[in-house]
């Protein structure tokens, strides 16, 4: 069994927020706050030093939001993992933190989903809190219209049907195991169809991928 703890870089303006984070997630016990910091420049800075395995950061900051140092770091560090952690939830700063890169959008009052949360992240996953997930959903619908997934008329281009249909699921948040069951197809069969979307608009991983989606509603 893999015992390695994860290491967390937080980024707050507030110290008391750094301080409660970082007690709550090293009681944990899977969990190492390697090191804080109070802006968006001391981020970018930190995160150079440091390599953590996860960047947890607010957006709003002074010297350099959160949001432009995200930007920053993933354009030297495309593979980091940035979770924001805010009051905001702002649809203008969902979409962004989602262009960027990032790999979560947590709102400061859902505690509790922060551990797991990053947990899913390590494993993969892109996670948003609930009130950001509902937002996402607002944004996204008339995707309750079952004819939806085949329009994505903007993603239509090099992909098929059944491609845009797996990556607008992937944007939601859902794993291999969840698309083929949403689809009646086999774990393995989404696994082939991922790579070839991957392929086909020359990205990297599932969170470009659900950025791309969001880039072209």
């Amino acid at each position: 069994m893999n015992t390695e703890r994860i290491r967390v870089l937080i980024v707050d303006d507030d110290p008391i927020v750094r301080s409660s984070l970082a007690t709550i997630l090293q009681a944990q016990g899977s969990i190492t706050v390697c090191g804080e910091g109070a802006d968006g420049l001391e981020a970018v800075r930190r995160f150079e030093e440091m390599l953590p395995d996860i960047l947890l950061m607010d957006i709003q900051m002074p010297l350099c939001t959160g949001l432009e140092a995200a930007e920053l770091i993933l354009s030297s560090h495309p593979e980091a993992r940035i979770v924001f952690l805010t009051t905001f939830s702002d649809d203008e700063y969902i979409i962004r933190a989602l262009r960027c890169g990032a790999r979560g959008y947590l709102i400061k009052q859902e505690v509790a989903q922060i551990t797991p949360a990053l947990h899913a992240v390590i494993a993969g996953q892109m996670v948003l809190g609930g009130e950001v997930l509902a937002k996402v959903d607002a944004l996204i619908s008339p995707a309750h219209a079952p004819a939806r997934a085949p329009g994505l008329s903007s993603l239509a281009g090099p992909l098929t049907t059944r491609e845009s249909e797996i990556v607008e699921l992937i944007a939601q948040g859902l794993d291999n195991k969840e698309i083929a069951a949403r689809i009646y197809i086999s774990e393995g069969t989404v696994r082939n169809h991922v790579s070839v979307i991957l392929q086909k608009l020359q990205l990297k991983n599932r969170t470009q991928l659900a950025v791309y989606y969001y880039q072209n509603l």
